[in-house]
Parts: C-alpha cells; structure tokens; sequence
C-alpha cells in the first residue's frame, strides 16, 4: 500500500487507535485487580485477626462460631466441607499472599458461586471460613463491556470509513483512463449524499456528457458527408449540362439545399457544445413562428395558426429552428399540405392530416434516420434536431395519431415552468 495514500493513513491511525485502547484497557483491569486486591485484605484483614487470637487463646469453640455468625461469617470446621470449597473446580483465587501482619504462613480469598471464602494455614491447620454477604462485583465486566463496544465500534468506524471512500479509489482508477476516452463510469453509481460519493456521482455525470458529446460528433461527421453528397452530385450534374433557366432555378435549389444543411448541421453543432447551457429570454409565439415562416418561405395560408399569443422563455433561434422543422414536417408528410399550430395552457401543438408514424418517436430522435431506414415516413434531422433543442429549451417532444391527425406537442416541463 502506497504510504501517502489516504487509505494507508486511515489504516494506521485506527490500528493506532486499537492499540492504545487495548493499552488502556489492560492499564484498567490491572488497576481494577488491584483495588479488589487491597480491598478484600482490608475487608478480612480483621476477621482473619479475630481468628488467629482465638487459636492464641486455646482455640474456636461454640461462642466464638457464633460471634462470627452474627457479623455474618461462617467458619467451617470439618476438612470434608473444607475440601469441597477448596478443591471445587468452579472455585476462583481472588487473592494470595503470605502476610507476616497476621503471622499466616499462606492466605487465601476464595470466591464461589457469589460468596467469598477466607482460607488461611497456619501451622499446618487449615482455617476456611465463608462470608455471608453475596458479592457481584461487576466492575470487571463493565470495564471489558465498554472495551468490547470501543473495539467494536472502532472497527465498525473503520469499515463504514473505507466503504465511504471506496468511489474515491475507483474514481482515482477511471480517472486515469478518462485522457483515453475510456467514459464508462457505471462502477460510480450510489444513493449516498456523502461528499466524496457526490463527487464520484457527479464524475461520473461528466464522464457521461463527454461520452454524448463523443458519440454525437461522431455520428455527425459520419454522416456530414454523406447528407451533403446527394446536393453535390446533382450540382455538378447541372453546372455540365447546358445552360437554361430551368437548370439555374434547380442549380439554385441546390445551394439552397446546401445552406439549409449548413445551418442545420450549425445548429447540431451549437446544440452539442452548448447543451443546456444556452441563453434564454421572453419572446412571444407569433414572433417565433412568424420568423419561422419566414426560415421556410412558406404562403401564410399553410400555417393555420390557433393559438395564444403567449410569452416564452426560450432560446430565440434555435426554437424557431425548431419550429420551423415542424411546421416543415408537418406540411411536407400531410395529405393536405397544411399545418395547424395550436396551444394547450404551456404546451405547443403542431397538427397535420397523415398517416400514422411507421416508427415509435423515439427512433427518430436518432440523426440522418431518413438516410439510414430509406422509408419515406421519416424525418431525418428534423425530429433530431427538434427532440435536442426542445430539451434544452426545457421541453419535452410528444406524439399522438388521433382520428386520422398527427399530433406533436412540445410539453412544457413543469420543473422548468415558472
């Protein structure tokens, strides 16, 4: 692992932190047994006193186990009930030492089943006695409790931490690829709202922006030339005939065509390099669809206009461009020749009398489709270039065939409405 990396860091710090809690945790339990210690023999220290007085004084009879009785001490004084408490597996050595003080040769603090047993040997007999109080001293088990959640915790920290970091490592990864045009980020996808997996989402986003912006330049110098192609032959075609007023007219109708595909194709480019991104401003319908008109130097008896007037907060040329290929769409596939345009609160409808679309809406949003399906019922860049700059305008392209009319309605989307 690199040593100045964040993960490397993280990893020593909670192995640091594992380290001096363990520490600190066996600092505790050696003091806490030392305190049990210390008080256990000042607790029996007097007890054991009393007894070894006794055993001066010509030893234990029935008045001395009764005095031990009423304090609440038990002396046993037969070596089989002595023998089951010392030789008793569950029996624990809570204390053990030799104590001059008390002129013991061996002393013991014995614990079963809750209850504390003094065991002393003094010359060769053994003194056992048993105090009646029930002690839980519990602190022990507190200190190793709170170690166990500390640890616990500490790990779980850890864990959480690194999982939280995790987009950072792959995002470090994909980075790298990103300079070869390597825009695939499906490794970054999360609900998290952590800082560094937003930063990995929001990476990811434009990873794949550049992969659109990629794919659509592609596709329009894939297919630049060869919509361009058709004009161009049938140009050069005119220009070695002879000369004649009919030809010029259709030499004429050939740069019209050419500047039309120029300007469509600069406003694919403004599209891709703009996305949503373009300036906005309030301009009313009919300036848009008058100037739409004028684009296609169409008769105003072919637009049948029912709309309101309304003000829309769009992009003013590159709507009337969209505009304009619906109304050019709409006159061009109609059995009559005619379009209406009407509104419906904030949405826009175009209407044409004609058969139903052959393919579903969206498999025309795909660029040059006339020239890929060769179907007559298409509408090559148009609807591409309607569907991009609709969405960036915010809204939406729909598609209805109700009664022997198409219906396009551009929807506006209520997220983008005021």
């Amino acid at each position: 692992m690199n040593r100045e990396s964040i993960f490397f860091t993280i990893t020593v710090s909670f192995i640091i932190s594992i380290i001096l809690v363990i520490a600190s945790f066996t600092i505790l339990m050696t003091h806490n047994f030392k305190n049990k210690e210390e008080h256990l023999i000042e607790k029996y220290v007097p007890i054991i006193k009393m007894v070894v007085r006794q055993y001066h004084r010509g030893g234990v009879d029935n008045d001395f186990l009764k005095t031990l009785e009423e304090i609440n001490y038990t002396m046993f004084t037969k070596r089989k009930d002595i023998n089951n408490i010392t030789y008793n597996p569950k029996t624990v050595i809570l204390v053990e030492k030799k104590d001059p003080s008390v002129r013991t040769s061996l002393l013991r603090v014995l614990e079963l089943n809750g209850k504390n047993y003094i065991y002393m040997k003094k010359r060769g007999e053994t003194i056992l006695i048993r105090d009646n109080i029930t002690h839980n001293n519990l602190t022990h088990l507190y200190i190793i409790l709170v170690f166990a959640i500390v640890i616990i915790t500490i790990i779980l920290m850890y864990l959480i931490t690194l999982r939280k970091l995790m987009p950072l490592k792959i995002l470090k990864d994909k980075v790298k690829n990103l300079g070869d045009e390597n825009f695939d980020f499906e490794c970054c996808d999360t609900n998290r709202k952590d800082e560094v997996s937003l930063l990995a989402l929001e990476f990811k986003n434009t990873a794949s922006k550049l992969k659109s912006i990629k794919e659509a330049r592609n596709v329009f110098i894939r297919n630049i030339m060869h919509e361009l192609k058709t004009p161009i032959t049938k140009g050069k075609f005119l220009v070695e005939i002879e000369n004649s007023e009919q030809n010029d007219e259709k030499l004429r109708e050939v740069f019209n065509r050419l500047e039309s595909l120029i300007n469509e194709f600069a406003s694919i480019e403004e599209l891709i390099s703009s996305a949503n991104n373009i300036e906005k401003n309030n301009y009313y319908l009919d300036d848009i669809v008058d100037n739409a008109k004028d684009i296609l130097m169409i008769e105003d008896e072919d637009v049948i206009c029912k709309y309101d007037n309304k003000k829309l907060n769009i992009n003013f040329k590159l709507f009337s461009i969209a505009v304009k290929n619906l109304i050019d769409n709409a006159i061009k596939y109609s059995s009559n020749k005619k379009v209406v345009i009407k509104t419906q609160d904030e949405d826009i409808i175009f209407e044409n009398q004609g058969e139903i679309l052959k393919y579903d809406l969206k498999a025309y949003y795909e660029p040059f489709f006339a020239s890929e399906e060769k179907t007559t019922n298409s509408f090559g860049l148009g609807i591409y270039i309607v569907h991009n700059i609709l969405k960036a305008n915010g809204y939406t392209l729909d598609y209805e065939h109700k009664d022997g009319i198409n219906i396009f309605k551009c929807i506006k989307d209520k997220s983008s409405t005021k």
